[in-house]
């Protein structure tokens, strides 16, 4: 124990400037109270309440508190104080995803389950839903491992839950808050809560309206800035008219506007041999080579509804949610900037999805030693959506001298853009049958464990040009289980050991709408279901008489089939187009992100360590390594000389080059051995706040938050997109009053103004048909590639004014 001791003040005096990402309960988000053995944190991962100490699995939780005192505006920022995970969208404006434990899928795709599933009030829910702008927020839920024995659907990696704040059924209550910062945020958000009988029914309405500069890129051409603008609001209302009745219902409507450019930077950057561009552009110029930039809208309305009837210890519950997404983006096919202005594909999504769960589980405990949920749930989803996709007929001819800053020397003649229509459809169809049993064996052993049964139904077609070149159906039945024990050596130390198995469907990959596909082309996006299992083994320890928290984990996971896609712009493939009025096909070079499924396996360890070192200052520290790779596995691949193995590309091929090394299979295939994730494998938070009493009502305060990732090889296939470790430091400071009611806080974020380079694509390419040729088709190649970095740095001020139930 004195080992342990001096190795806990030790990790306390290192991590002195990082703030807690212990979260409290909501009703702590005020409280300055120093009581210990009652600072707990209480989530629902079993679908009651507990101790998040009590629960042998691994869960990381964000409260309404940290929310606030991190100034996380978006949803995305969640994943600084969350170490293994990442959370990102696409930038037409499709969709998002998550990723943790070693594995990634963020691939825009019909009729599949992610392997990270959201929830929104209880129901299953979009990622691209929950990443945007956040407001009112109760608590999140991070919980890793495989999900679905408890609830909604499942996934093999985890599940984030997201819990809006309720109404208050006896008190008048609200909050305003306001954030500005340096590099054009304005963000203002509130709510106001009000009892309409007191203790029977009351409303609670909320809202955000924000404005920025998304991404901060700009363009080198003299074109109008960046920006996001947010709107959305929420009314939600409650309604217990006895003991044994509550209602709740919830509307939310989110409208965002955007504009943003995909960032570049020269290929001679990470390749010297490259050849040098016209204009030298390095990461840390957030620039563009987009003429006009990408207009996003996305429109999404939630309906939520909720009934918990109790009788005899027993509770029935009915959780219903239906919401819709109408999305519209571009997509620049000129990415190589060879022709004046952007040419884009426009696409547009109307989504909706509505589900229903109905479960049974105890109140009081049975016997005095079981918990149980057993129930029923239906989901259905609806994703129709619409491309046009542009063939761009233009020559090299030098027209206009002054031109081709990014592209060449001078600038070819556009023609003409012919556009095809293309649409997709896809309607899914899953029920299961579900149920968990928890047996409590004395005051120190728990058993549990539960079972699952899916049944899955999806239709889907590709109709190009009014051809419908594709039709898939699939039905799928499982059964998915999950158990554990854990025993409790003394009432501060539990360990537990639990396994788990999971099922997703085969997902049909969208993107590749070639006529004249081959049987291996077609295996690249039709694919097998998904199965997996984990095994995990982990110890939870209080010490210190509640002060500090000690948590371990440990874990190994096999899928077979995982559905892995090609990172960055993804491989080469023959494309066969058609003309709308000769009716001519011909053939170009396109990309696209095939996907493979192959075996892989993950281990990894975990674990987190928060301490109150005294009453005024808390220290938290947190990690995350993950490994996952892949086992002999056929994937889709640029593979130009022919040797089995994924070639480093520095320019695309032409058309006959293409050819001639994948003949008719119209793309190539390599079985490798290598990493299954693209993050980092390992990352970890640093955390802590010291606070200063400044009088009998007001504290002073200093918060940091220090987010580390490790080296890490983004792209297996890529060789010039390593990632070196880095850090990202963020300072507040401020004043508030101690019983919560208002908060004056400055901050800074990325407060050294770290640049890191974070995904690097191969050099940009333009396809287009050579009217000069007859048509041919040719390509350009770019001395310029795609990248993402990290976010600027940031300096701000948020004020906070609460009141009431707040």
């Amino acid at each position: 124990m004195r080992l342990l001791s001096t190795l806990l003040l030790c990790s306390a005096s290192v991590a002195g400037l990082s703030t807690p990402a212990l979260a409290q309960d909501a009703g702590a988000e005020a409280s300055t109270d120093t009581s210990y053995t009652e600072n707990v944190i209480i989530v629902q991962t079993r679908r009651r309440a507990e101790d998040v100490q009590d629960v042998p699995a691994v869960i990381d939780t964000v409260s309404a508190d940290d929310v606030s005192k991190l100034n996380i505006r978006s949803f995305q920022d969640v994943a600084a104080i969350v170490p293994g995970l990442q959370l990102s969208t696409e930038g037409n404006g499709v969709g998002g995803g998550a990723k943790l434990r070693g594995v990634n899928f963020d691939i825009t795709a019909s009729g599949n389950n992610p392997t990270v599933e959201f929830y929104f009030n209880d129901a299953p829910i979009t990622a691209g839903v929950i990443l945007q702008q956040m407001y009112d927020i109760g608590q999140i839920e991070v919980q890793r491992g495989p999900q679905g024995t408890l609830r909604g659907r499942a996934s093999p990696s985890g599940s984030i839950t997201v819990t809006a704040k309720k109404p208050d059924l006896y008190e008048y209550g609200g909050f305003a808050d306001m954030t500005a910062n340096d590099i054009g945020t304005l963000n203002f958000k509130g709510a106001v809560n009000i009892p309409i009988i007191e203790g029977i029914a009351a409303i609670r309405a909320a809202g955000v309206w924000d404005e920025n500069e998304g991404t901060r890129v700009r363009s080198i051409y003299p074109v109008k800035d960046p920006f996001s603008r947010t709107k959305s609001g929420r009314i939600s209302a409650l309604v217990q008219p006895t003991d044994w009745l509550k209602l709740e219902g919830l509307y939310q409507r989110l409208d965002r506007n955007a504009r943003d450019y995909d960032q570049v930077a020269s290929f001679s950057e990470a390749n010297p041999d490259a050849p040098a561009s016209p204009r030298y552009i390095s990461s840390s110029d957030r620039l563009s080579n987009m003429e006009h930039g990408r207009d996003t809208r996305q429109i999404y309305d939630i309906y939520n509804w909720r009934s918990e009837v109790s009788a005899l210890g027993q509770v029935l519950i009915y959780q219903g949610q239906h919401y819709t997404q109408k999305l519209s983006g571009q997509e620049n096919i000129d990415k190589g900037d060879f022709f004046p202005g952007d040419i884009t594909r426009g696409n547009y999504s109307n989504i909706s999805s509505t589900s229903h769960e109905v479960r049974l589980q105890n109140d009081a405990r049975l016997f005095g030693m079981l918990d149980y949920v057993a129930g029923f749930f239906d989901y259905k989803n609806s994703t129709p959506t619409e491309l046009s996709n542009p063939t761009i007929l233009g020559m090299p001819n030098p027209l206009d001298p002054s031109r081709g800053i990014l592209a060449s020397a001078v600038s070819p003649q556009l023609s003409d853009v012919v556009l095809t229509d293309i649409e997709r459809t896809g309607d899914s169809h899953e029920q299961s049958f579900f149920g968990n049993l928890t047996a409590h064996i004395g005051d120190s052993t728990e058993i549990a464990g539960g079972l699952r049964h899916i049944d899955y139904k999806d239709t889907s077609a590709l109709i190009v040009g009014g051809q419908q070149i594709r039709f898939d159906r699939q039905d799928g039945k499982k059964w998915i289980y999950s158990a554990s024990v854990k025993h409790n050596f003394t009432p501060d130390l539990m360990v537990y050991v639990s396994t788990g198995s999971s099922w997703r469907p085969g997902i049909n990959a969208v993107g590749d709408f070639s006529l004249e596909q081959s049987a291996l082309e077609e295996s690249f996006q039709k694919l097998s279901a998904e199965t997996s299992k984990s095994y995990e083994i982990g110890m939870k320890s209080t010490l210190f008489g509640g002060r500090a928290h000690l948590n371990l984990t440990a874990y190994h996971q096999k899928f077979k089939n995982y559905p892995y896609r090609v990172p960055g712009q993804g491989v080469y493939f023959v494309n066969t187009t058609q003309d709308r009025t000769t009716g001519v096909r011909t053939q170009e070079v396109a990309q696209f992100n095939f996907v493979g499924a192959v075996p892989v396996e993950v281990n990894g360890i975990e674990g987190d360590l928060s301490m109150a070192v005294t009453d005024n200052w808390d220290v938290s520290i947190s990690g995350s390594y993950s490994i996952g790779k892949i086992k002999n596995g056929t994937i889709p691949c640029n593979d130009l000389n022919g040797d089995g193995v994924p070639d480093a590309t520095v320019s695309a091929p032409s058309i006959d080059e293409l050819q001639a090394a994948v003949g008719s299979d119209n793309l190539s295939a390599c079985t490798v051995s290598q990493r299954s994730g693209f993050q980092s494998p390992f990352s970890a938070t640093l955390t802590s706040e010291y606070r200063i009493p400044v009088s009998d009502s007001i504290d002073a305060y200093v918060r940091g938050l220090l987010n580390f990732n490790g080296n890490s090889r983004v792209d297996p296939t890529n060789i010039y997109d390593d990632v070196g470790s880095y850090g990202l430091f963020n300072l507040y400071t401020g004043v508030r009053s101690t019983d919560g009611a208002w908060t004056v806080s400055l901050f800074a974020k990325n407060l050294f103004d770290t640049t890191k380079t974070l995904t690097r694509t191969d050099p940009l390419f333009t396809p287009y048909r050579n009217i000069a040729a007859g048509g041919a088709a040719r390509t350009f190649s770019s001395t310029y590639t795609g990248v993402t970095t990290t976010a600027p740095r940031e300096f701000g001020i948020n004020v906070r004014y609460a009141f009431g139930s707040r």
